[in-house]
């Protein structure tokens, strides 16, 4: 019998047993890739990120790689029209926003383990319950055959997730864009300013930002699938696809870097997300099973909350669990439901809150030229709205204990 479960070592995966272990509890983690999975090359966190890093004990280990930003810009591509945006990048500010590589976040949580805790290559074949001794037990086999039993299980698997599906949640939907990502180097030096740099054009926006001297993360996030799509992602097609048709708009520069690109970083995906409505009304929680991460509110990267908000759920999720931990150092089953339900009604309305800002992010600034849709970006989006999205970026999750 094992005391919890985590279907997933993504982010959400690999954080809530980080968080578990910080309170007594021990965690099994079920991967079903041979690996530690680093899909995206790179992703930024904001403050409410690293308020959760540093309850998890690993904030340090990564603040000391990536430095934080002070400042950026927002270029319309047709205007020409510049934005400048300011970040508090003074430490301890609770401003800080820093981007970082995907696989080293990954790497930094798992060292936090004890050996043995990720078990890869466990594909999950079906998902039931049983009641022993008066008490709800999670039961999970496994594509080899293994079964194991657990006091609570965790789905952390991603959009798509099972354990989301078990529980009865809809199905994530195409919000009708798509995104390519991706890492370009430099061996000799970029010479960039440590800037975030975005560009704003009809239907699409692009942007790049530096990871370290050598690194820079660059995007681009359009409204049709891009030529290449269809056929796995075949780099070529997609760089092509970008310098070519995509960005041919975009400054020299952008274009330059997307030329630079590392090809094993690419990624292409279209920006899925779960109907708010389905987090506020939906089984977050049942036989004490519960989702987290993605698994839980997939939602468009238009203002990079995915892995921040799945960092918060590790931290909510370890302190409502640890309140479960008898004398003896185990899990009371007939507690730990409960729990669960603390947890899922902290979290329920944050996350659609943030699932629909991010949507309405992503559509006032690419979807259309007329001359309202302008004034909704230009002047109500950037000049009011966009600083109240950013307040919901300084949100503390609080600590574990």
């Amino acid at each position: 019998m094992e005391e919890v479960v985590i279907v997933g070592a993504g982010i959400a995966g690999l954080a809530t047993a980080v968080a578990l272990k910080k309170v007594g509890v021990h965690a099994l983690v079920l991967e079903r890739s041979e690996g530690l999975r680093a899909t995206g090359a790179a992703l930024s966190l904001f403050p409410n990120a690293w308020r959760a890093l540093d309850a998890l004990g690993v904030s340090e280990k990564l603040t000391s790689l990536y430095p934080p930003f002070s400042k950026g810009y927002v270029t319309d591509v047709k205007t020409k029209a510049i934005q400048e945006v300011r970040y508090d990048a003074s430490k301890g500010s609770g401003s800080e926003q820093r981007t970082l590589h995907r696989k080293i976040l990954l790497e930094a949580l798992a060292e936090e383990l004890p050996p043995n805790t990720i078990r890869f290559s466990s594909k999950l074949t079906s998902i039931d319950t049983l009641v022993e001794q008066g008490s709800s037990i999670c039961v999970l086999a496994l594509e080899d055959g293994t079964i194991i039993k657990s006091k609570v299980v965790i789905g952390c698997d991603g959009v798509h997730s099972r354990i989301a599906r078990w529980l009865g949640l809809g199905e994530p939907v195409d919000s009708g864009r798509s995104g390519i990502r991706g890492i370009a180097v430099y061996p000799q030096g970029h010479g960039l300013n440590h800037e975030v740099q975005q560009f704003v054009d009809v239907s699409k926006r692009g942007g790049f930002i530096p990871l370290d001297d050598k690194e820079v993360y660059w995007f681009l996030a359009c409204k049709v699938p891009p030529k290449g799509s269809d056929m796995g992602g075949d780099p070529n097609l997609l760089i092509r696809e970008v310098a070519e048709n995509l960005a041919k708009d975009f400054p020299p520069l952008y274009l330059d870097i997307v030329g630079h690109s590392d090809f094993s970083t690419l990624t292409w995906a279209p920006f899925m997300f779960r109907y708010p409505w389905d987090v506020v009304l939906g089984n977050l929680t049942r036989a004490n099973f519960t989702v987290a991460g993605d698994a839980m509110h997939p939602m468009t990267p238009d203002l990079g909350q995915g892995g921040c908000l799945a960092l918060e759920d590790a931290v909510v999720l370890g302190r409502h669990i640890g309140s479960s931990v008898s004398q003896g150092g185990e899990l009371e089953t007939r507690d730990v439901g409960f729990a669960l339900e603390r947890y899922v009604r902290e979290r329920r309305w944050r996350a659609a809150m943030l699932i629909t800002a991010s949507f309405l992010s992503g559509w006032v600034q690419q979807d259309g030229s007329s001359w309202w849709m302008k004034f909704l970006r230009d002047v109500v989006f950037y000049k009011f709205l966009l600083g109240k999205a950013v307040s919901a970026t300084r949100y503390d999750c609080g600590k574990l204990c």
